[in-house]
C-alpha cells in the first residue's frame, strides 16, 4: 500500500512536468494541454505545499524512461526509497521552519509593552480586569473566546452565540486551563498559548498547522458550579 501511495505521487509529479512542457512549446488552445496544465497547477500546488525540491532535467530525464518502457538508471526498489527520502526530508524542513517561526513570533510578542509571561511560558494581556472570583482546575467556565492564528486567521469563535458558553476547564489545552486560572471573573484576557501548551508539533488537520502558537481572545463572565454565581 505504501509503494503504491509512493507510485501515484511520483506519477503526479509526471502530469505536473509534462504540463510545464507542454506550457513551453504549445499554447493552451487544446483540450489536452488545458486539461493537463490544469492538473498540473493541482498537484504543483500539492508539492508546493510539501516543500518538495526537484531537480527538474533529472527528473525528466527518469519520466523519458519510463514512459518509453526502456531500462532505467535506479531500480524501482531504489527508487521508491529515494522518494520515501524526499519526502522526509521535506517535511523535517518545514518542520525546522515551522518551530523557528513559532520562536520568533514568541520573542517578539514577549517584548511587547503589557505582556505577561508565566513560567510555563504562557503569554498573555490584560484588556479588562475584572473583580470575582477565579476558577479552580476543577471548575466549569461561562465564557465567550475567539481563537486565532498568529497570521489572524479565525479557527474558532463563540461570538455566534447569544450566550457564553459553558467549558470544563479539565477538557481543554493546559494553555487555555492555565491562562483561566488567572483571570478573575469578569476579565478579559488575550492570550497567546505556545504549540507545546496547545495543539503540539501536529497541529489540527489543514485547520491549525505543527507548531502553532493560537491566540485567544476570553471574557470570563463567570462558574458554572459556583453556587454564589
Amino acid at each position: 500500500m505504501k509503494k503504491y501511495i509512493i507510485a501515484v505521487c511520483l506519477f503526479l509529479i509526471a502530469l505536473t512536468m509534462h504540463a510545464r512542457a507542454i506550457r513551453e512549446e504549445h499554447e493552451l488552445t487544446g483540450e489536452k494541454p488545458r486539461e493537463s496544465y490544469a492538473l498540473g497547477m493541482a498537484v504543483g500546488d500539492d508539492l508546493r505545499q510539501a516543500g518538495l525540491d526537484l531537480d527538474y532535467a533529472a527528473f525528466i530525464d527518469g519520466l523519458r524512461d519510463a514512459m518509453e518502457g526502456v531500462t532505467t538508471r535506479l531500480d524501482p526498489d531504489e527508487a521508491f526509497e529515494l522518494i520515501e527520502i524526499a519526502f522526509e526530508n521535506a517535511m523535517n524542513r518545514q518542520i525546522v521552519e515551522l518551530r523557528d517561526a513559532e520562536l520568533r513570533f514568541l520573542a517578539d510578542n514577549a517584548a511587547r509593552e503589557g505582556i505577561i509571561i508565566t513560567e510555563s511560558g504562557l503569554q498573555y494581556m490584560v484588556l479588562e480586569e475584572g473583580d470575582g472570583p477565579q476558577p479552580t482546575a476543577d471548575d466549569t467556565v461561562l465564557v465567550h473566546y475567539e481563537g486565532t492564528l498568529i497570521d489572524g486567521t479565525v479557527f474558532d469563535s463563540s461570538y455566534q452565540q447569544e450566550q457564553p458558553e459553558e467549558i470544563p476547564l479539565n477538557l481543554v489545552i493546559p494553555g487555555w486551563a492555565e491562562a483561566l486560572q488567572l483571570m478573575n471573573t469578569g476579565s478579559m484576557f488575550q492570550v497567546y498559548i505556545p504549540s507545546s501548551l496547545a495543539y503540539g508539533e501536529l497541529g489540527v488537520g489543514s485547520i491549525i498547522p505543527p507548531f502553532s502558537t493560537v491566540i485567544f481572545k476570553i471574557e470570563l463572565y463567570g462558574i458554572a458550579n459556583d453556587d454564589n454565581d
